[in-house]
């Protein structure tokens, strides 16, 4: 993680870390890496949004750059946004799932993929130097205000379409995806019901799209009868699932489904997850001439494979999807339209997961400042070695062991201070006892590595 750029852009509490001055320098600073040109800026619901986006464009401004403002907008229509305007960046405010005292300010290249560690690197080094360029009064930039909703209904409306016509609960958490979920699902031909749809702040439910925060969701789906659920973070980057039997679709199930739907659509060829992912998608994607490529965690470094790969598909399991024939931005209501299309095309989503295989997954968080992990991962690293007995060490992000039958991954948090533990293993028991000894090995780590520094 750089100084201000964690896993996913700067992310932190409003008026403690991430400040209108801070804001300002980061627009300062994005003008002076570009030089000139156009950026796009839009906000997620959050009562900090509006006074953190006028920050950024001021600095914006300052040095030259010209800004389309196009409002509230979540984060796939930013990225959208950038390649209709043809800009040469574009900007989000937004904290994406965390909770309502966060934001955070993500910054994307004109293609549409989230700023590399690098950029971001170069970014914090002009921040921190101060060296920003300034134009004189008769050269500040112009600011513009713009609604792409339209053009990207449109667009999407030429890439998906349906025979039938479905009954959708969508629940975009009160984010920023209330502007245009439900509305690109009705313009399908669906009948569309919504659920927290209204733009707000002040979230109803947890922002993270899981069982936990879709159970009204859920109950929804299954007392109207929907053929299905949708759900979506504050920023709608990600996409949460309820099957028509009102289940929540467990995201490695949807993730091997989807990565399936659209080997079947493409072809053939590479589907691009990250380090946390488990074998499900390895073993569902097999047999439809997929081949599974892992790197380090966050959208970027999906995207950046992609391209590289010239894959057909790239997600996390926390419902972020990235469909490069769309965009390199994920896309968690394109993703929406794209569920749709695979029950027309394939049938109930309940049926469909029937086909992926089962294995048993926990995660954990544990707290761990973030001025620790550094030292705690360098004895997690060894500890672990020391501790399993395993085949295969992937270590691209954080410490990946596993053999045939189980894996497990420790990972420092890139957006909230604590230390991540995910696992999988084909039972119960084996899972359980997993996670006890690495939890224990973590614990142990974090008051050693406290040690260190007293």
């Amino acid at each position: 993680m750089g100084k201000y750029f964690g896993t996913s852009g700067i992310r932190d509490v409003v008026n403690e870390k991430l400040t209108p001055e801070l804001a300002l320098r980061v627009g300062l600073a994005l003008g002076t890496y570009l030089g000139e040109g156009t950026v796009v800026i839009g906000v997620d619901t959050r009562t900090s949004s509006e006074m953190l986006k006028n920050a950024v464009i001021s600095g914006l401004l300052a040095t030259g750059i010209n800004v389309i403002d196009i409002g509230l907008a979540p984060t796939p229509l930013t990225g959208f946004a950038i390649k209709l305007y043809g800009a040469d960046a574009g900007v989000t405010i937004t904290a994406s799932h965390n909770p309502p005292e966060y934001n955070g300010i993500k910054v994307w290249d004109r293609n549409g993929m989230a700023y590399t560690p690098d950029k971001e690197r170069e970014l914090e080094g002009i921040m921190d130097s101060g060296q920003f360029k300034r134009v004189p009064w008769n050269e500040i930039g112009k600011l513009t205000r713009e609604d792409p909703r339209e053009e990207y209904i449109e667009e999407v409306l030429k890439r998906i379409s349906l025979e039938g016509s479905y009954t959708v609960v969508v629940d975009t958490g009160n984010g920023a995806g209330s502007i245009l979920s439900p509305y690109l699902q009705r313009e399908l031909g669906n009948r569309v019901i919504s659920l927290n749809s209204h733009p707000s702040g002040f979230f109803v439910r947890e922002l993270e799209p899981n069982a936990k925060s879709l159970d009204m969701l859920a109950k929804t789906v299954k007392v109207v009868n929907a053929d299905v659920g949708i759900a979506h973070d504050g920023d709608a980057d990600r996409i949460g699932v309820i099957d028509e039997t009102g289940r929540f679709v467990e995201y490695e199930v949807m993730l091997s489904l989807i990565a399936g739907y659209m080997l079947r659509k493409y072809g053939e060829g590479v589907v691009v997850t990250t380090v946390d992912a488990g074998f499900a998608l390895d073993d569902y994607i097999r047999d439809l001439g997929g081949k599974v490529v892992r790197t380090r965690v966050g959208d970027v470094a999906v995207a950046e494979e992609l391209a590289r790969h010239g894959g057909v598909f790239g997600g996390e399991p926390s419902g972020t999807w990235i469909m490069p024939q769309w965009n390199l931005t994920p896309d968690g209501i394109f993703a929406g339209a794209l569920v749709l299309e695979m029950i027309d095309r394939l049938g109930p989503i309940s049926e469909l997961a029937k086909e992926v295989p089962r294995y048993v997954t926990l995660r954990a968080k544990i707290p761990c400042p973030n001025e620790l992990k550094k030292k705690a991962m360098e004895i997690i690293a060894k500890r672990a070695l020391e501790s399993f007995e395993y085949k295969r060490l992937i270590d691209i992000d954080g410490v990946r062991i596993e053999n045939e039958e189980w894996w497990v991954l420790f990972r420092p948090s890139g957006t909230e201070p604590i230390m991540r533990i995910t696992l999988e293993a084909h039972t119960q028991e084996k899972a359980k006892e997993l996670m006890e000894k690495a939890e224990r090995v973590v614990r142990e780590a974090i008051r050693e590595a406290q040690g260190c520094t007293t």
